[in-house]
């Protein structure tokens, strides 16, 4: 991040009064990235990063992945036996389309070899077996295989806190294979945490209905659940759906084999594989929808009442929240005590100030929540408004003339 964008981002955050965007309407259509060398990360701050919108990149952003040259087949197929060489042993979860468990499908285990045997007999047979069709999803892939050359991070999708804070505690990531045949699919879903996220199709097309945020308020059913399939007829209800034809129609994607989507914060989505698809995907979160994240916690602590079945609902409470802040803020801190010339995100001094004032910003409304406070904080290092005083002494000084 330079200076200019630095600027520009801090005044976009101060105009917001230290809301988030409200609700948004999608634009006519998506935009296209065609070329990398024409398209800088301050063109992606500003053209997506703060509006929070969706693009697509080209093919050739990933023309140099190990994964687009050994996953596939000259044919443009999944490489199956390539796949059975390297990994058939490894188990992998999958998810069953046909059975529908509350708003997503229940998930099983097995080895790679096994699934990918039945993905063949599901091929050799029209595209149907009688045990449904099932889809390869959530494989931690990356975190189980670090050393293989699968994909090169782009720089627009460098900042993310997510995976830095879990690669700093080495036991998890946010970082996912999918892998299934035609037909298979995820039903409508925003991502979790409010996360951005990014997919590349190794292989294969998807088709991608978006929807910005709000929107998905109007296809809620009369007890206030929101879809499992927004391409159901039964959408057209007016008793079950009373307010769905106030809804826009979606964003709607193909996503051709190589190209990337980003996927803004808070966009509801479903998507659909329209061939035998290989994909890559990270959720991410940085100082620019930081704000997403908090005010989706404290909206699933107003839901729950209970911050214990807080935790069993988002995955986080506010507890560990603060220790995730901690971890990117210390760091941060450090980049900008020493005046390094890169952060560990390698995105520069400016970024680690941008990041610094969005941790500062959360991190007060964090110290000041009524069910924070009743947090016994006296074992924390540094304590919550130490850690504050910290950050706000750390980003006056960056931005001083």
């Amino acid at each position: 991040m330079d200076r200019e964008t630095l600027a520009l981002a801090n005044r976009h955050f101060r105009g917001l009064g230290g809301g988030v965007p409200g609700i948004g309407q999608a634009p006519g259509r998506v935009a296209f990235v065609s070329e990398p060398g024409a398209f800088s990360y301050a063109d992606f701050v500003r053209g997506f990063l703060l509006p929070n919108l969706p693009c697509v990149f080209s093919s050739a952003f990933t023309q140099g992945w190990g994964s687009r040259r050994r996953w596939v087949t000259p044919a443009g197929r999944p490489d199956f036996d390539h796949l059975l060489r390297t990994y058939g042993d490894v188990v992998v979860p999958v998810a069953n389309c046909g059975v529908q468990e509350y708003n997503s499908n229940p998930k099983e285990h097995m080895p790679l070899r096994d699934y990918i045997t039945y993905w063949k007999e599901y091929i050799e047979g029209g595209y149907s077996s009688p045990r449904g069709c099932l889809y390869l999803k959530d494989w931690h892939l990356c975190r189980d295989f670090p050393v293989e050359d699968v994909f090169t991070l782009p720089v627009y999708f460098s900042s993310d806190w997510l995976n830095e804070f879990w690669d700093a505690l080495d036991v998890d990531d946010y970082r996912f294979v999918y892998a299934g045949p035609a037909g298979s699919w995820s039903p409508f879903h925003a991502d979790i945490f409010r996360s951005f996220s990014w997919s590349v199709n190794v292989c294969g097309r998807k088709k991608w209905l978006l929807f910005p945020p709000g929107q998905e308020e109007a296809l809620r059913d009369r007890h206030g659940n929101l879809p499992y399939d927004v391409t159901s007829p039964a959408l057209c209800d007016t008793h079950l759906y009373p307010r769905s034809q106030l809804a826009g129609p979606p964003l709607e994607i193909t996503q051709e084999a190589g190209e990337m989507v980003f996927v803004p914060s808070g966009w509801h989505h479903q998507v659909h594989n329209l061939d035998d698809t290989i994909s890559i995907n990270h959720n991410w979160v940085n100082g620019f929808n930081l704000a997403n994240m908090w005010r989706f916690l404290q909206q699933e602590l107003c839901a729950v009442q209970e911050e214990v079945i807080m935790r069993s609902c988002s995955g986080i409470n506010f507890e560990e929240f603060y220790h995730f802040l901690k971890v990117i803020a210390e760091k941060r801190l450090l980049v900008l005590r020493e005046a390094a010339a890169e952060d560990s995100a390698g995105l520069g001094f400016e970024q680690a100030a941008f990041d610094a004032g969005r941790i500062t910003e959360v991190l007060a409304s964090l110290v000041a929540h009524p069910n924070f406070q009743r947090v016994d904080t006296s074992a924390f290092s540094p304590r919550p408004k130490e850690l504050l005083q910290q950050l706000r002494e750390a980003v006056d000084a960056a931005v001083a003339p």
